[in-house]
């Protein structure tokens, strides 16, 4: 069995809000305070987090928050390809590649209940193929797959 990989989980958080910040900058609008602090929330972990959870945890330096608050600065880091919600949790979570227009696939741990984002072209073309045979025109593509991370597995087996 091999044991879990030492991973730093600040560098992950540094390397997004550096992109968001690039991003916002490039796209002339602002990541105000509590946007930045929503998404700092947000990228804290490789867990998907609820709307409700967010605003239990930007109360104590934004007491007067309220959850359209949250749900406003949900709807610009939405807008703005900084995060993605995970439809079947109702959660959201932040997005690696952020500087790219991309469809997605979204590998959720039903055991440590982390979320890996993932690009694959191939399955998506793929899936673009079969949309166009039906003549259905997608809106937005995002593949949810649930089952067990590589780390959880891998205990399982044990």
């Amino acid at each position: 069995m091999r044991a879990p990989t030492a991973h730093n989980h600040q560098q992950c958080i540094d390397q997004v809000m550096d992109s968001a910040q690039k991003l916002c900058a490039k796209r002339d609008v602002r990541l105000t305070p509590i946007r930045r602090r929503v998404l700092e929330l947000i990228c804290g972990s490789h867990e998907a987090v609820k709307a409700y959870d967010l605003l239990d945890a930007l109360r104590p330096c934004e007491p007067a928050a309220k959850p359209a608050t949250v749900y406003r600065a949900l709807d610009f880091l939405l807008g703005q390809g900084m995060v993605h919600k995970v439809e079947s949790l109702n959660a959201f979570i932040g997005c690696n590649y952020m500087e790219q227009q991309h469809e997605r696939i979204l590998l959720i741990c039903e055991q440590c209940h982390q979320v890996e984002e993932r690009i694959a072209p191939p399955v998506m073309e793929a899936l673009a193929g079969e949309l166009s045979d039906a003549d259905f025109v997608s809106r937005q593509k995002t593949l949810e797959i649930r089952g067990l991370c590589g780390n959880c597995s891998q205990l399982e087996a044990v």
